[in-house]
């Protein structure tokens, strides 16, 4: 027979958040990281398009310096900044009109992503209290 005997509850539930705000941020952080490092290594230095459906070739490499992350504990948010290139990002990912020229699509972010959710799902596993 086993019994026992509780002398002291303790209430850490603002310890328990924190932690799992801490958490939750290097998890996206460390999610969001990947993505980025893989949208950049797609996409190649070229003079020439890339073939439609493959990740956009760059000129210059200003689309690739373009993409930029940040996380907090409730998500992330990763690609091109606008300010550096404009909306020619999303015209490439998704493929549209930019400065009256028609791109097909030629996605870049949502491939980075794919690749990257199922270690990304087995990253919260064993944080807290680590």
């Amino acid at each position: 027979m086993f019994s026992a005997v509780v002398t002291k509850l303790v209430n850490d539930f603002e310890r328990v958040r924190r932690e799992a705000d801490r958490a939750a941020r290097n998890v996206f952080a460390k999610a969001a990281f990947r993505i980025f490092r893989d949208a950049q290594a797609s996409i190649s230095r070229s003079s020439t398009p890339s073939a439609p459906g493959s990740p956009p070739h760059t000129k210059r490499g200003q689309l690739k310096r373009s993409i930029r992350y940040d996380a907090t504990k409730d998500g992330a948010i990763i690609g091109p900044k606008a300010s550096m290139v404009g909306t020619s990002g999303e015209a490439h990912e998704f493929g549209g009109e930019y400065r009256g020229g028609s791109f097909p699509e030629r996605p870049f972010m949502g491939p980075a992503l794919s690749r990257e959710l199922d270690q990304f799902a087995g990253e919260f596993s064993g944080q807290i209290g680590q």
